[in-house]
């Protein structure tokens, strides 16, 4: 009867403070609008909006840390509509305020999760990243700081998400199903540029220089929602070789249709993206499933398939006529004039960095170099290659570790993954740890895994990965008590 009673009240009060806070807001809502036309109650209503989403965030941190994944796809739309608003920072602002959510709620969690090597790792190289502000070189303090907030604070920050946010079996098909969809929207908005046509932000974006990589031949290389064709293309290879993967599962044959088809879509935002490294993700991360699959029939047959493919595009002229196929082609020519700057302008970052074992220091190249330190030669030569930019930024050294912590990784998850006694699950991380391979290697040719949404998915398959023997521990516990999932 008490409990009842409290339970009365307690609906009561929320009634009564639902009607006081609609009663405000209208009255709000009137009052501004008699004083400033329009913009008044639309400045209420947006205060309104954002004081509801920071009240449900520290109230469940999931909610912000979701927003700030979907606004990583459309971070490039955003950015090509708002030439001049630095959009990012609200992109960082949402994560932070993840993690202000977290600590705040820091008793519901369980933190020694985070005793594991993916943690310890991007640590340790945001540590690196951090002493980098040193560098004798000379750098922008400034220049330093943004290039630091992807090249290792992202990392640093979005390692422990999924062992304390996302670490249950429902998370991980949330997260398969969120990035195959945005991804399928971005190629029907890439089918949308191409066909139908650009809008103003994204021609003005093309007319401010961008157009001498985008417009090639009079053909437009599709970017959709993201920062340009590279990152479109590389991702849609990536998301290609996951959907492929999963296509070949144990799974329903319904389900079986749907990462096929989806495959396809991947592989056509690949094509009109004109991106040529695109095809080594495509190769290397079919190649490592492959193996991780320990099919040894099936690889030497796919092998086969892949390098007869390999092999018409390299001699002969077969849809020489679609560009598309032309600029893959151009990948495979080691006489290509593109492939051939890539080469000179290593030459002589090889030359300035000769005396410089550490770096030039962060910042120091790529976009925040041309921005921040146009006075330093360095920083004037396009790397061309995230590999490149991080030999440039943390010299020889700091490449040797930066490629030895990416190796481990792969290795570390190639082993979880051959533990997994689970068909289905085992088919997942197969497909989650070829996309990191196919992210890692095509990112020698464009600047792949240190821009988003693909430095996030890379991260967080990553950490799925490694909670995956605590899921197939207890998938086996609940069929052992007679429950199944």
């Amino acid at each position: 009867m008490l409990k009842n009673l409290q339970l009365h009240i307690a609906d009561s009060k929320q009634k009564v403070l639902f009607i006081l806070i609609a009663l405000s807001l209208s009255i709000l809502v009137a009052s501004s609008t008699a004083r400033y036309g329009f913009l008044g109650p639309a400045f209420v209503l947006a205060a309104a909006g954002v004081g509801a989403f920071l009240i449900a965030t520290f109230n469940n941190p999931r909610i912000a840390f979701v927003v700030y994944f979907a606004y990583c796809f459309f971070l490039g739309f955003v950015g090509k509509t708002f030439l001049n608003i630095p959009v990012g920072l609200a992109m960082d602002a949402t994560l932070l305020l993840t993690w202000a959510s977290i600590l705040v709620n820091m008793n519901r969690f369980n933190w020694k999760a985070l005793k594991n090597e993916h943690v310890l790792l991007s640590l340790i190289w945001f540590g690196i990243s951090v002493l980098q502000v040193l560098n004798p070189y000379g750098g922008s303090i400034t220049g330093w700081f943004n290039e630091l907030r992807f090249t290792a604070l992202s990392w640093l920050l979005i390692a422990p998400i999924v062992f304390l946010l996302f670490n249950r079996m429902a998370d991980l098909n949330r997260f398969i199903a969120f990035i195959f969809f945005f991804s399928a929207v971005a190629t029907l908005y890439g089918v949308k540029q191409l066909y139908v046509g650009l809008t103003n932000g994204e021609q003005q974006w093309l007319d401010l220089g961008n157009s001498v990589t985008h417009i090639l031949g009079g053909k437009l290389r599709v970017f959709s929602f993201f920062t340009d064709a590279g990152q479109f293309g590389a991702s849609q290879a990536i998301m290609a070789v996951m959907a492929m993967v999963l296509a070949m599962g144990p799974f329903s044959l319904f389900k079986k249709l749907i990462f096929g088809v989806l495959a396809l879509v991947m592989l056509y935002g690949m094509g009109i993206s004109g991106t040529r490294g695109a095809l080594f993700a495509l190769v290397a991360g079919l190649a490592f499933a492959l193996f991780l699959s320990k099919n040894f029939k099936v690889l030497i047959i796919g092998s086969a398939f892949a390098l007869s493919g390999l092999g018409v595009l390299k001699y002969t002229k077969i849809g020489d006529e679609i560009f598309q196929v032309r600029r893959l082609r151009s990948a495979l020519d080691p006489k290509d004039a593109s492939f051939n700057v890539r080469m000179i302008n290593q030459k002589k970052l090889a030359y300035l960095l000769k005396d410089a074992p550490f770096g030039a220091g962060l910042g120091m190249s790529g976009m925040n170099g041309t921005t921040y330190n146009a006075d330093k030669p360095i920083a004037n030569i396009q790397p061309d290659s995230y590999w490149v930019k991080v030999w440039v930024m943390y010299g020889v050294v700091g490449l040797i570790i930066w490629f030895g912590i990416n190796c481990y990784m792969i290795g570390k998850c190639s082993g979880i993954v051959w533990q997994l006694k689970d068909p289905k699950l085992k088919t997942k991380m197969i497909a989650l740890t070829s996309g990191t391979v196919g992210c890692f290697v095509c990112s020698y040719g464009n600047e792949v895994m240190n821009a988003v949404p693909s430095s996030v998915i890379m991260f967080m398959s990553w950490s799925f990965i490694f909670i995956a023997p605590w899921l197939d521990t207890q998938r086996k516990q609940l069929e052992t008590d007679g429950d199944s999932i």
